[in-house]
């Protein structure tokens, strides 16, 4: 198999891809580089932010979301990107030191968002994650925030089921994905362990394709594991990267997987590139922000 770089950019901690469908649009972020990117056709764009980024969605309104360290903004895209425009939407966690990390929305448009202890340094440097002082919130169009869970370390991956009953969440300091029930009130029932740990690896992000399998980003493994609705391998997508972080489906017919990932010590020609390789089962839509 034969990779490229969908762009000459590269990250130092790529990761969030969303791919827009409305808009043939590919965002995502550089977390320690603090951008904004989104690329549609050949033109890509990268708006420089103030603080870590983890996430980067469309809202249904025209301007998109940004969730940061000191809380989730909404950015105005017709801002320039040396000067992004940006206004508070909402504090979802205000735990001095944590900062955000995985973010999604569900099928409602609403935004699901990860905390954890902040592990970058004002350099951009890797700091050591002592505490499991992380959450996850819900987050809905009023800008009302919901806590779900506490006490989580690194969270990463969120995807639902077809009919959303289910919500599958990892925690990479366990090395395991985990299931939720997802109860008639939007509570989160008590969680049973899904995949992992495995040696190939940390759970970092996910996409879900239409068979309902899960393509599951391997960080420090160099690869991506397809898991069965059963939690068993599938098989075993090797990348010319040390450090994939997540991966989406796009393209006009969603058949096109799209890899981030990071820098890395082994300082692979790829590493922090964006990838993209063609698969034959198309994968699920992502949501835009309702609000």
């Amino acid at each position: 198999m034969s990779w490229t770089a969908l762009a000459a950019h590269r990250a130092q901690l790529g990761e969030s891809p969303f791919w827009d469908a409305p808009g043939q649009a590919l965002y995502w972020v550089d977390i320690a580089g603090r951008q904004a990117l989104r690329l549609c056709g050949e033109r890509l764009q990268a708006w420089q932010l103030p603080e870590p980024v983890s996430a980067f969605i469309p809202c249904e309104r025209g301007d998109a979301l940004v969730t940061l360290s000191s809380g989730v903004y909404r950015l105005d895209l017709g801002s320039a990107p040396a000067a992004p425009r940006l206004s508070l939407l909402c504090v979802a966690d205000p735990q001095p030191g944590n900062r955000a990390n995985e973010a999604r929305c569900d099928a409602q448009g609403r935004l699901w968002l990860g905390t954890m202890q902040n592990n970058i340094g004002e350099q951009g440097e890797d700091l050591p994650v002592r505490r499991r002082s992380g959450g996850l919130f819900r987050i809905d169009t009023q800008a009302r925030v919901t806590p779900l869970l506490q006490g989580l370390g690194i969270p990463n991956t969120l995807l639902w089921n077809e009919d959303g009953s289910r919500l599958y969440f990892a925690d990479s300091l366990d090395g395991t994905l985990y299931q939720y029930p997802i109860a008639s009130d939007g509570r989160l029932e008590p969680a049973r362990s899904w995949f992992g740990p495995h040696p190939r690896g940390v759970p970092d992000g996910s996409a879900m394709d239409a068979q309902g399998y899960i393509w599951n980003a391997r960080w420090d493994g160099g690869c991506l594991l397809r898991l069965a609705p059963d939690g068993e391998v599938d098989r075993v997508l090797e990348l010319p990267v040390s450090r994939p972080t997540s991966c989406v489906f796009g393209g006009a017919d969603l058949k096109t997987l799209y890899i981030t990932s990071a820098a890395s010590p082994l300082d692979h020609p790829l590493d922090g590139a964006v990838l993209a390789v063609r698969v034959d089962t198309p994968g699920s839509l992502c949501h835009r922000f309702a609000g």
